[in-house]
C-alpha cells in the first residue's frame, strides 16, 4: 500500500484559513509556476511536510513514490530520503544538483518483475516539464512543454540490515517535484551583486542588481539565502555582475529582536580588508532584508574568523536596487509627464492636480508649421527629456529649466514613414539615453552619452546586438542599473516578442563600446507585445496578447516567472504602458503603471483601470527613465 510523507497544517489565524479556501494561493492548472509573493495572513498558513521511511517489504514502485515524497520533505539533509538508496546510491546521489518541475509525476515499471524474484527492476518517472532550478537556484522555463523522462533502478540488497529488502541503486542528481509540492516547498527570493564598472563612463556609479532564485521554504532560509549569495550570480547575469564574497563561506545568519543580522562567515582574514568587508555586508544586507521584509532590518555586521565590519540601512540604501531610479530632485522627478495632442506641449501631471506645462521651451505650444513632439523620455533625475518629433527622424535633448531651448539636433534617422522611425527613447540611471531607430534599410540600436565638458556635449555609440537572428527591435526599455535591458522583436512573420539581455560597456571615455547579448526570452507565448516596462528592479510589465487572445496586462520576472497576479485582461485600444521601479510609502505597494489609448490615459489600480483626466488626449504619457 503506497504511503505519503505527513503533512501538518500550521494555522495561525481564522482569517488565513479563509485566504487559501478562497484561492488565493491556488496553483494554476497549467504554464510555469508562478512566482508567489504571499500575503502576511497566507503565510500564517503553512503545510510542513515530515518524511516517512520505507516501510519493510515495499515494492519498487511504492518506493520511489516514497523517495519523491521524502526527498521533497521539509528536511535539511535528506537522511530520510536516503534510507531509500543503497549505501552506493547515497554516496553518488548529489540532491543540491538541482530541482525539476513537472505538472505531474508519472511512474512506469519496465522490464524485471517487483512482485517476485531478486533480478534489477527499473521504474521510469515521467511528466510535463514546467520549469527547473540549476545548481544555482536559478529558474528556467527554457525547456516547459517538454516531456522529462529519467530511470530509477531498483536491486534487492544482499546483505546487511536491509537484508532481501529493494532499495534504489541508480537515479539522477537532483530533485523531481511537481506542481503543488514546488508552490508549498519553495520560495521565489532575491540575492544581490554589484553592477560591474563601466570603463567608459565619465563617472563610473555603484549599484546593486538583484539576481532571482528559489529556495526552499522552511530550511534556514536567511542562511541558504546568504549562502547563495557567496555562491556567485546566476550563469546569465555573472558577465554583468561582480561579487565581494569570491572564497567566503556562510556560516550562519541571525537576526536579534533590535533588527540587528550577524552573518557569521568563514574567510581570510578581513581586519585588512574592510573596503571589501563593507561591500560584503551591503551585499547580505540586500539579501537579508528582502527576507525580513521592507523596514525589518536596521543592521547587518559580518563576522569573521579574524576582523568584521557592518552597514546600516541607510548606507545601503545609496547603492540599493532602484536607487538610481531617480535622482536629484529635478524639474520632473517624481511626476509624471505627457505631451498634450492639442498643443505639443509637454505637461507634468501629479495625484490630484490637472497638468501644467513644464518649464522651457516643451512646456510652450509648438509653433504653427514645425513638427509637433511625439515621443518622450524623462531623464531619471528629472532635469531633461528626450524628444522625437512627430515624422521620427530627429531627436533631441533639451532640459526642463526655464530658459532652456530645444538644442541642436543629436540623432538623425532617414525612416521613410513615422513608424519606421526613431522610437523608444529610455534612460538608465546613469544618465545614459538608449533608443531604436527601426529605419528598414538600416535598423539600429543606440546609446547617447552626455558629457558635462569637452568639445562635444554628446556622443552617439551604436550598440551591437547579438543573438536577434533576423529579427529588427522595435522598442526596448533600459533598467535604471543599466546592467538589463528589454527589447520588444519583431520576426518576418509579423510576430512580436519580449525578450532580454544583458548589456555589456567595454572600450574607453573617448571612445565607448556597449553591447547587448545573452538575449532570453521573456514569456514566448506572447506574440502580440505592444509595450513593455520596468515595474521594479527585477519585475517587467508587458502589454501584449497570445494568439488568437485579447490583449493583457502580464507582470513577469526577469527569470521568466508569472508574478503573483494572473493577467489583467485590457482594452484593445491600450497602445502603450509605462510604469515606475520607484515606490512610494512603504514601497510594499504594486508597480505604478499608466497605460495610453488613442482616447485618453488611464491609471491601473486594485486590477481597475481608471482615466487620469477625461479632458486629455496625449500621443505619449510616462513616468521618468
Amino acid at each position: 500500500m503506497r504511503r505519503t510523507s505527513r503533512r501538518t497544517v500550521d494555522v495561525g489565524t481564522a482569517l488565513a484559513v479563509g485566504v487559501l479556501a478562497t484561492g488565493c494561493v491556488a496553483m494554476p492548472s497549467g504554464g510555469p509556476p508562478e512566482r508567489v509573493e504571499q500575503s502576511a495572513a497566507a503565510d500564517d498558513l503553512q503545510v510542513h511536510v515530515y518524511p516517512v521511511a520505507p516501510h519493510p517489504g515495499e515494492l519498487p514502485a511504492d518506493l520511489l513514490a516514497g523517495f519523491l515524497d521524502s526527498s521533497n520533505a521539509d528536511q535539511a539533509n535528506y537522511d530520510t530520503a536516503r534510507q531509500y538508496l543503497t549505501a552506493d546510491a547515497s554516496h553518488r546521489w548529489k540532491p543540491e544538483a538541482g530541482v525539476v518541475v513537472l505538472a505531474k509525476i508519472a511512474q512506469a515499471v519496465g522490464s524485471g518483475a517487483p512482485q517476485s524474484g531478486d533480478a534489477p527492476v527499473d521504474v521510469a518517472v515521467s511528466g510535463e516539464q514546467v520549469a527547473r532550478l540549476d545548481g544555482k537556484h536559478t529558474y528556467s522555463a527554457d525547456h516547459a512543454g517538454e516531456t522529462y523522462r529519467q530511470t530509477f533502478g531498483f536491486v534487492k540488497e544482499s546483505e546487511g540490515p536491509n537484508k532481501g529488502e529493494w532499495r534504489i541503486n541508480s537515479l539522477p542528481d537532483g530533485l523531481i517535484v511537481d506542481q503543488t509540492n514546488f508552490l508549498n516547498g519553495y520560495k521565489a527570493v532575491h540575492r544581490y551583486y554589484f553592477a560591474v564598472t563601466d570603463p567608459s563612463a565619465d563617472h563610473p556609479v555603484q549599484v546593486l542588481v538583484p539576481d532571482p532564485i528559489y529556495l526552499r521554504r522552511r530550511i534556514d532560509p536567511l542562511t541558504a539565502a546568504a549562502e547563495a549569495t557567496a555562491a556567485g550570480p546566476s550563469d546569465w547575469l555573472a558577465p554583468a555582475v561582480s561579487t565581494a564574497l569570491d572564497g567566503v563561506r556562510v556560516k550562519s545568519v541571525s537576526v536579534n529582536d533590535n533588527r540587528v543580522a550577524t552573518v557569521r562567515v568563514e574567510a581570510a582574514d578581513l581586519s585588512g580588508r574592510q573596503q571589501q568587508c563593507q561591500q560584503m555586508a551591503e551585499q547580505l544586507f540586500q539579501t537579508v532584508a528582502d527576507q525580513q521584509g521592507k523596514g525589518q532590518l536596521d543592521r547587518l555586521e559580518v563576522a569573521g574568523n579574524q576582523g568584521g565590519c557592518a552597514v546600516s540601512a541607510q548606507q545601503v540604501n545609496q547603492v540599493a536596487p532602484g536607487s538610481l531610479a531617480s535622482g536629484p530632485s529635478g524639474g520632473l522627478a517624481g511626476a509624471q509627464a505627457y505631451f498634450q495632442l492639442e498643443t505639443g506641449q509637454l505637461m507634468r501631471y501629479q495625484d490630484g492636480t490637472q497638468g501644467v506645462p513644464v518649464p522651457g521651451v516643451l512646456g510652450q505650444p509648438t509653433p504653427a508649421g514645425q513638427s509637433k513632439p511625439s515621443v518622450i523620455a524623462v531623464r531619471r533625475d528629472g532635469n531633461a527629456a528626450a524628444v522625437v518629433n512627430q515624422d521620427g527622424k530627429a531627436l533631441y535633448l533639451p532640459g526642463l529649466g526655464d530658459t532652456d531651448k530645444l538644442g541642436d539636433l543629436v540623432v538623425p534617422s532617414r525612416a521613410p514613414r513615422p513608424d519606421a522611425g526613431l522610437a523608444s527613447p529610455s534612460w538608465d540611471g546613469r544618465q545614459d539615453l538608449w533608443l531604436v531607430d527601426r529605419d528598414p534599410s538600416a535598423p539600429r540600436v543606440l546609446m547617447v552619452r552626455t558629457h558635462a565638458g569637452g568639445p562635444a556635449p554628446h556622443t552617439v555609440v551604436p550598440v551591437q546586438v547579438d543573438g536577434i537572428d533576423g529579427r529588427t527591435v522595435q522598442a526596448l526599455r533600459i533598467s535604471s542599473d543599466g546592467t538589463r535591458i528589454a527589447l520588444v522583436l519583431r520576426s518576418g512573420t509579423g510576430a512580436t516578442t519580449v525578450a532580454l539581455g544583458l548589456v555589456l560597456h567595454s572600450g574607453s571615455q573617448a571612445s565607448p563600446q556597449v553591447r547587448i547579448t545573452a538575449l532570453r526570452p521573456v514569456a514566448p507565448q506572447l506574440t502580440g507585445v505592444a509595450s513593455v516596462a520596468w515595474a521594479d528592479p527585477d519585475q517587467l510589465v508587458v502589454l501584449g496578447k497570445e494568439k488568437d487572445t485579447l490583449q493583457q496586462l502580464h507582470y513577469l520576472g526577469t527569470d521568466g516567472s508569472a508574478a503573483t497576479d494572473s493577467p489583467l485582461q485590457i482594452g484593445e485600444s491600450m497602445t502603450s504602458v509605462s510604469a515606475t521601479e520607484v515606490r512610494t510609502g512603504d514601497n510594499q505597494g504594486p508597480p505604478a503603471v499608466l497605460t495610453v489609448s488613442d482616447t485618453g490615459i488611464y491609471r491601473l489600480k486594485d486590477n481597475q483601470l481608471s482615466e487620469v483626466s477625461s479632458k486629455t488626449r496625449a500621443v505619449a504619457f510616462g513616468y521618468p527613465g
